[in-house]
C-alpha cells in the first residue's frame, strides 16, 4: 500500500525538477519513509493534459506554483544527487610530453602509455612535442580528467631576463684625454660640406646631387696643427631634421655655418635651438666672406636676435669669419674648435664596455648591412658582441671612413661596423655585452618588452573595433525594443542592415589612391622621406599610402609587393639591376629613381596632381552696379527688377550671377531677362545701362548692390601640399 501510495504521488509531481530527483530515489525502500514525509508538507501539483493552443498558453494561470523551503533543498543534497566533477589539467599548444605529465602531475610513463593507445604510434619520448590539440586533448580525456586551453606557460627564468644600460661614470682619475666631436649645422648651401671639404684637403661637395649633403657623414680630421677632430657632416635642407637633431645630440661642439651673402634662415634657426637643447656650445663660422656686396654685421645682429652672441659684440661665442672655397681663415677656425675643446677639458674611459651610438645605417654591395657609429666609451675590438635596439653583431671589421681596415676604435672615434644581423634604429645607444649568454637574455628581455608594446597596441585597435560593433549592437538592440517580439520586422530589419553592410563593401571609396614603395641608401634618407611624407594632409582629395620602406638596392620583391599592391617604387640614392628593371617593365610596374630629395617630392605631386578629378572654377566676366528698383506685374504678381549700369566687363544672359550687398553675398542664381531699354538682350557692355530680372521674383534690390557675372570652367585640380621646403 505504501509503496502504491509513493508511485501515485511521483506520477503527480513527474513536471518539476524537484518530482526527477524524487523519483529517482523513491523506488529505494530505504527511502520511502524519508520520501514520504518530505512530501506530506508540499502542494500537490494537479496535472493537466493540454489539448489546444490556448489551453496552453493558460497554464501559468491554472498551476499552483511549488512551495519549498531550504530546509527542504537541503535534504535532497546528499552526494548521490551531486554531478560527477572531473580534475582539469591545463594544456597548451605544442607542449612536449613532459610538460604535460607535468601538469598533469602524472608519471611520464602514464602519458607515454596513454600516448600510444591513443596514437597507436610507439615512437614518442619524453622531449617528444605533441603539436596537435585534439591528441592533446584525447590524452587528458583517457586519464579521467578534463582540459583547459591556455596560453603557453613561461619559465620563471624569464622573469630573471634584464636589460643592459650604461654603466656608471667612473673615477675622473681613470679618464684619459679625448679628441673632439664636432657637428657642422647650418641652413643649405651655405657651405658646410665645402668647408669639410677644405679642412679634410677633400673634395665631398663636387660629387653631392644637387649640391647638397642627403645623409650624415662623420669623418675623422687630423688638421693642419695636428689636433684630431671627428666632425659629422648634417644635411641643411629642411627635409633633414631628425639628421641634424642625432647630431646636435652626439656632438661636444656645434659649429654653426652661415653664409654672409644669405644671412640667418630657416634651418639656422633650427640648428640654434637644436643645439640650445642638447646644451651643446656654439663656434659661428660666417662663410662665403668672398663674395660681393656682403654685409657681416647684418649676420652678427641677426644671430644676436636669436640669442648667439659673438665676441665681437660682447657675447662669448667664437666667430670666426672664413672662406671654405678659398681656404681663407680656416687656420683661425681650428684654433677656436681646439680652444673650445681645451676650455671643455674633454676626457673619457677606454677601459671597459664599449658605449656609442648609431649615426647612420645602410647596405652595402659587398659588405652587407653596415652601420656607422660613434664610439663613447671603452675600446671596439674586432669579435665584440654588440647590441643596439633588438638589432645585434659580433663585429667581423671595422673600417674608417676612407674604407680602410682598422683594428680598434676609442672614444670620439666615428667608425663603420659590418657583421649585423639586422639593422638598427638610427640614433640608438649601441652596448656592448660580455658573452653570448647575456646577449641572448638580453635579446630575450628586450623582444618581451617590443611584444608586449605591441599586444596594447593591438588591444587598443580591439577595443575600438569593439566599441563600433557595441554602437550597431545597442542600435539594435534599440529596435528591437521598439518592435518588441514581431519577427517579421525584425527580420526585415537584419536584412536591411545585411544589405546595407553588404553595399559599403561592394561600393569602393571613390577618392584616388596613390600607392608607394620607398627604398633608399642610408637609414637616415628613408627616415627624412617619411617625415616629408607624414607632412601630407589631404587625404580627402587623395590618399596617399606608403605599401613599405626600407634600405637598399630595389629586388624583385619589392617588384611583386608593387604589383600586388599597384605601387609606384621611388628609389633614392640605389638602383635596380637590369634584370628587376625588366621585371618592372615586363608587369609595368612605374620605377623612378632619383638622387635629389625636392625632384623625388616633385613626381609624387605630378602623380597625385594628375589622378585629380576637374573641378569648378568661377570667372568673372563682368559686374554691374545697381541703380534702382522697378516693379513689374506679370500675370497678376508683382516681380521686381534691378535697374543696372555695367561698370566692367561683359554682363553675359547666359552667366551665373551673384547679387553682393557690402560683404554679404544675398542671391546666387540666373537670369530669366536682360533687356536694354525694350529690347531682349544676350549681353551687355560696359557703360551700357539695362534691367535685369532674376529667377527669384521676390529679391528686394537696393541701389548700391553689387552685381556679379561669372562663367563655370572646368579645370584640374591642384595638390595643395606643403612639405616644408
Amino acid at each position: 500500500m505504501k509503496m502504491n501510495m509513493t508511485a501515485s504521488i511521483v506520477r503527480a509531481y513527474i513536471q518539476s525538477g524537484l518530482s526527477r530527483q524524487v523519483s529517482e530515489v523513491v523506488w529505494r525502500e530505504e527511502n520511502i519513509n524519508h520520501t514520504l514525509q518530505t512530501l506530506n508538507v508540499l502542494h500537490i501539483q494537479r496535472q493537466y493534459y493540454h489539448i489546444t493552443l490556448a489551453s496552453f498558453k493558460r497554464r501559468n494561470n491554472r498551476e499552483k506554483t511549488m512551495v519549498f523551503n531550504e530546509e527542504m533543498l537541503n535534504n535532497f543534497s546528499n552526494e548521490q544527487f551531486k554531478k560527477k566533477s572531473f580534475p582539469v589539467i591545463e594544456a597548451w599548444e605544442n607542449m612536449t610530453v613532459k610538460e604535460l605529465a607535468n601538469s598533469a602531475k602524472r608519471n611520464i610513463h602514464d602519458i607515454l602509455d596513454v600516448l600510444h593507445i591513443v596514437s597507436g604510434k610507439n615512437i614518442y619520448n619524453k622531449n617528444s612535442t605533441l603539436s596537435s590539440g585534439q591528441l592533446i586533448s584525447s590524452i587528458i580525456k583517457k586519464l579521467g580528467a578534463r582540459s583547459r586551453i591556455i596560453s603557453k606557460q613561461t619559465s620563471n627564468k624569464d622573469t630573471k631576463y634584464k636589460d643592459i644600460t650604461r654603466r656608471p661614470l667612473p673615477d675622473k682619475s681613470q679618464l684619459v684625454r679625448r679628441h673632439p666631436v664636432v657637428t657642422i649645422m647650418g641652413h643649405v648651401d651655405h657651405g658646410k660640406t665645402t668647408l669639410l671639404d677644405a679642412l679634410r684637403h677633400t673634395s665631398v661637395a663636387q660629387s653631392e646631387f644637387g649640391g647638397i649633403t642627403q645623409c650624415i657623414g662623420a669623418f675623422d680630421v687630423t688638421l693642419d696643427s695636428g689636433e684630431r677632430v671627428t666632425f659629422l657632416d648634417t644635411p641643411g635642407h629642411a627635409a633633414f631634421t631628425s639628421m641634424r637633431y642625432r647630431g646636435a645630440y652626439a656632438t661636444d661642439i656645434v659649429l654653426l655655418v652661415v653664409a654672409a651673402d644669405d644671412g640667418v634662415k630657416e634651418q639656422t634657426l633650427q640648428s640654434i635651438e637644436m643645439a640650445k637643447n642638447a646644451k651643446v656650445p656654439i663656434i659661428v663660422a660666417i662663410n662665403k666672406i668672398d663674395k660681393p656686396n656682403i654685409d657681416i654685421k647684418r649676420t652678427q645682429h641677426e644671430l644676436a636676435d636669436h640669442g648667439i652672441v659673438v665676441e665681437e659684440l660682447g657675447g662669448e661665442v667664437q666667430c670666426v669669419k672664413i672662406s671654405a672655397l678659398k681656404g681663407t681663415n680656416l687656420q683661425e677656425l681650428t684654433e677656436a674648435i681646439v680652444v673650445q675643446a681645451e676650455l671643455m677639458d674633454l676626457k673619457g674611459d677606454p677601459a671597459g664596455l664599449v658605449e656609442g651610438v648609431v649615426i647612420e645605417c645602410s647596405n652595402h654591395v659587398g659588405r652587407g648591412k653596415l652601420v656607422t657609429a660613434l664610439i663613447q666609451r671603452g675600446t671596439l675590438k674586432k669579435g665584440c658582441l654588440l647590441v643596439s635596439g633588438l638589432a645585434w653583431v659580433k663585429v667581423r671589421a671595422m673600417f674608417n671612413d676612407s674604407g680602410r681596415p682598422i683594428l680598434e676604435a676609442k672614444p670620439s672615434d666615428a667608425i663603420q661596423i659590418i657583421g649585423w644581423k639586422e639593422l638598427p634604429d638610427i640614433g640608438d645607444e649601441m652596448l656592448e655585452v660580455e658573452n653570448d649568454k647575456i646577449l641572448q637574455e638580453v635579446l630575450k628581455f628586450r623582444e618581451k618588452e617590443h611584444n608586449e608594446t605591441l599586444a596594447k597596441q593591438h588591444k587598443a585597435v580591439a577595443d575600438q573595433r569593439l566599441q563600433e560593433h557595441l554602437i550597431d549592437y545597442r542600435k539594435l538592440l534599440e529596435i528591437r525594443r521598439t518592435f518588441g517580439r514581431d519577427r517579421t520586422v525584425m527580420r526585415k530589419v537584419r536584412e536591411k542592415l545585411a544589405e546595407k553592410e553588404k553595399n559599403k563593401r561592394i561600393i569602393e571609396d571613390p577618392t584616388p589612391t596613390v600607392n608607394i614603395i620607398i627604398k633608399g641608401d642610408v637609414a637616415g634618407s628613408v627616415e627624412a622621406l617619411l617625415d616629408i611624407f607624414d607632412s601630407y594632409k589631404c587625404d580627402k582629395i587623395c590618399k596617399l599610402n606608403i605599401v613599405h620602406y626600407g634600405v637598399g638596392s630595389i629586388t624583385s620583391s619589392d617588384i611583386e609587393l608593387a604589383d600586388t599592391f599597384k605601387a609606384i617604387i621611388y628609389g633614392f640614392n640605389v638602383k635596380a639591376i637590369k634584370t628587376v628593371e625588366e621585371e618592372a617593365t615586363a608587369k609595368g610596374i612605374p620605377l623612378r629613381l632619383y638622387n635629389i630629395v625636392y625632384k623625388l617630392i616633385d613626381n609624387v605631386k605630378a602623380e597625385i596632381n594628375s589622378l585629380l578629378p576637374e573641378v569648378n572654377i568661377e570667372e568673372i566676366t563682368g559686374e554691374a552696379t545697381v541703380l534702382q528698383k522697378f516693379d513689374i506685374h506679370e500675370k497678376n504678381k508683382k516681380v521686381s527688377v534691378a535697374g543696372c549700369r555695367c561698370v566692367k566687363g561683359v554682363l553675359l544672359k547666359s552667366g551665373l550671377y551673384h547679387i553682393v550687398r557690402g560683404n554679404e553675398n544675398i542671391f546666387t542664381g540666373r537670369l530669366v531677362s536682360m533687356r536694354h531699354l525694350k529690347d531682349e538682350m544676350s549681353s551687355i557692355e560696359t557703360n551700357l545701362e539695362c534691367g535685369l530680372r532674376f529667377e527669384d521674383p521676390t529679391i528686394s534690390f537696393q541701389p548700391g548692390d553689387n552685381i556679379i557675372c561669372v562663367i563655370i570652367k572646368r579645370e584640374k585640380q591642384k595638390l595643395d601640399w606643403d612639405p616644408g621646403f
